[in-house]
């Protein structure tokens, strides 16, 4: 039985028959030449587009990035300009705020010597209106004392105008006439 079984074999179900391995064959075939006339040119066409979209992209971002850089760096220009700028104009309102500092000072000492000046003129003014009437004063007081001892009623001429004028610029005259006249 087993021999009959065994001369009596069932073909391979591995194995396609030879009928199928040809119909299959030329299918194949059939389906590569459409896939390589008509498939692959468009599908080379899409890769290629592809590829160039994205080196165009790349190079379009390079672009950009370089743009990028190049404001960057003018902005910096800018910026360092604008802070030299700013830097300047301080040092001018620095060096305009020490003139006008020097210009105040320069009037405020103007002033202070005009007011000084003013000042002493009026003190040497009252000094002198003080003396002035002063000398009145000494002179009829003298004279109402030299009446008194006299006993007489000195008038007020000129005679005794010039006593008293002589009296008072003696008193003012310095000690050493005074000790020069002595000895």
């Amino acid at each position: 039985m087993h021999s009959a079984f065994l001369a009596a074999e069932a073909p391979n179900p591995l194995l396609p028959a030879l009928p199928d391995l040809i119909w299959g064959g030329l299918a194949f075939l059939i389906v590569l030449v459409v896939f390589i006339w008509k498939v692959l040119p468009r599908l080379n066409a899409m890769l290629d587009a592809r590829i160039d979209a994205i080196e165009g992209g790349i190079k379009r971002a390079e672009v950009a990035e370089a743009a990028a850089e190049a404001k960057k760096d003018e902005y910096e220009a800018a910026l360092a300009e604008a802070r030299a700028e700013g830097a300047r104009i301080r040092d001018q309102a620095r060096a305009e705020g020490v003139k006008i500092v020097a210009e105040a000072k320069e009037q405020a000492t103007i002033e202070a010597a005009r007011v000084t000046s003013n000042a002493q003129l009026q003190i040497e003014a009252e000094r002198t209106s003080a003396l002035v009437s002063l000398r009145a004063e000494v002179g009829s007081l003298a004279i109402d004392l030299a009446s008194g001892v006299i006993g007489e009623s000195l008038s007020s001429d000129k005679r005794s105008k010039d006593i008293v004028d002589r009296f008072l610029a003696d008193l003012e005259s310095p000690a050493s006439t005074k000790s020069g006249k002595s000895k």
